[in-house]
């Protein structure tokens, strides 16, 4: 099934031959391969580009893991190159290369190659992950897909649509599974197994009882002012656990860098300045929010 993702394939247009390092990051499982090797690569086809110029590596697989050596992997893309026509360079997994951003810094100096990546890592899940590049980072972040996106690959009732959009968010696998429970339990398995464990990973976390916690009670208060202190003292109160505010506004950033939730700021109309204190934070899909 081919969902359309125009508003990322529309960004990466306009991005082409700027000379810089098109990134694209996101929470994973959010179709940020499938944006790069099928759709762009087909624009790029349908522009003229020949094959040839359009040098496709796809790091997680077996059949190109000796390229995951960085030194091999930047002589094969410079082999690749035989002429001084525009190449397109198109790198999926990147982090399973040690010593990525030597690689893709050094490429920058050869003038007819455009570079674009993805990765799916702890680090690269990360929203820093642009100055990595020193300056000549340029990075596309994905989302869920829209409810628009979803209904056109729903291919079924509008009602039933936005009812199913509701439960079940716009993870792109999901949309594909018939059954409730197969739906649920991907979901369950997908947040446990890979969004909650990059974050501990990422950030060596040894609690990993505190920060399910802390998922559980932002998906209960979506929306409303959230405060580290309180969290911290509901902790004390009814668990007898320590958990102090510092280490709770720390967790939360966490999330927040792996694009699991996102922060609206409080704003003071009559001081026109941001308030620093009890923000609200919204999960960045609503499957995200789903109780065990």
């Amino acid at each position: 099934m081919e969902i359309k993702r125009d508003t990322y394939l529309d960004q990466l247009k306009i991005r082409k031959d700027n000379g810089m390092v098109k990134i694209i990051t996101g929470i994973r499982r959010y179709g940020k391969s499938f944006l790069l090797f099928v759709l762009f690569k087909k624009y790029l086809s349908e522009s003229g580009i020949d094959n040839d110029h359009i040098i496709e590596i796809a790091l997680d697989g077996i059949e190109k893991d000796e390229l995951r050596d960085s030194k091999k992997c930047y002589q094969y893309i410079k082999d690749a190159m035989k002429d001084d026509q525009k190449y397109y360079l198109l790198l999926d997994e990147v982090q399973f290369m040690p010593r990525f951003e030597e690689v893709l810094n050094s490429l920058l100096h050869i003038g007819n190659i455009d570079i674009y990546v993805t990765g799916s890592n702890s680090k690269f899940l990360s929203s820093d992950i642009v100055t990595e590049f020193r300056g000549r980072g340029d990075e596309i972040r994905i989302y869920p897909l829209s409810f628009a996106e979803f209904y056109a690959a729903f291919g079924g009732d509008y009602d039933d649509a936005w009812e199913e959009y509701m439960i079940y968010g716009g993870l792109p696998q999901v949309v594909q599974f018939s059954m409730e429970r197969q739906k649920a339990e991907y979901l369950k398995n997908i947040f446990t197994n890979v969004y909650i464990k990059d974050v501990v990973e990422r950030n060596k976390l040894r609690n990993v009882d505190e920060i399910d916690t802390l998922v559980d009670i932002l998906a209960s208060s979506t929306g409303a002012p959230t405060n580290p202190t309180k969290i911290s003292n509901t902790y004390k109160s009814e668990r007898g656990i320590n958990y102090s505010n510092k280490t709770i506004s720390n967790h939360i950033d966490y999330l927040v860098e792996a694009f699991l939730i996102s922060k609206a700021d409080r704003y003071d109309i009559k001081g026109r300045k941001y308030v620093g204190a009890n923000l609200k934070y919204y999960f960045t899909d609503v499957d995200l929010e789903m109780p065990d």
